[in-house]
């Protein structure tokens, strides 16, 4: 039996210095992002990948998700994966899973953001441990997104 590790749970965002501008890809229009459908992503984002920083949204009507190649690498999953957040949620290692729900919960109540070391099992069976960090994305002050981070930090944690 491998002993327990603590979940680290943070309501901080942005991940960058305050006053800094960082362009995470998605198109905004002033405070409220406004994304008719998939956004391409930036040259900021892709500045992340470099860093192994995958970016990620969940549009809150439908659940569907969009994803960066370097969250389907994490995931274990082939660049042309069909997404379903049912199935990616089964991936998460329970406690983690749990976390993870709640936090996004609040955040989308609260209009918050989060960011989570989370516990995850790819498709083919490989623990893995993930840096999740979370920000709504709201319009006429009504959450209708999350967006944000992930990244492997599984050599954290060897």
């Amino acid at each position: 039996m491998t002993p327990a590790r603590p979940l680290q749970l943070d309501h901080s965002w942005p991940l960058f210095e305050r006053g800094q501008r960082f362009d995470l890809g998605f198109v905004g229009d002033g405070e409220e992002f406004l994304l008719p459908g998939p956004a391409p992503f930036s040259a900021d984002a892709r500045l992340l990948a470099d860093h192994g920083i995958g970016l990620w949204q969940c549009d809150l009507a439908d659940s569907s998700l969009t994803w960066s190649a370097e969250v389907f690498d994490l995931f274990g999953l082939p660049r042309d994966a069909v997404l379903s957040r049912p199935e990616i949620v089964a991936l998460y290692c329970e406690e983690s899973r749990a976390a993870m729900e709640r936090l996004r919960a609040y955040a989308i109540k609260h209009r918050r953001g989060f960011t989570l070391d989370a516990e995850i099992r790819t498709v083919g069976g490989e623990h893995r441990w993930m840096r999740l960090s979370a920000a709504p994305m709201c319009v006429g002050g009504r959450v209708v997104r999350l967006h944000g981070l992930k990244r492997d930090v599984t050599h954290e944690y060897r």
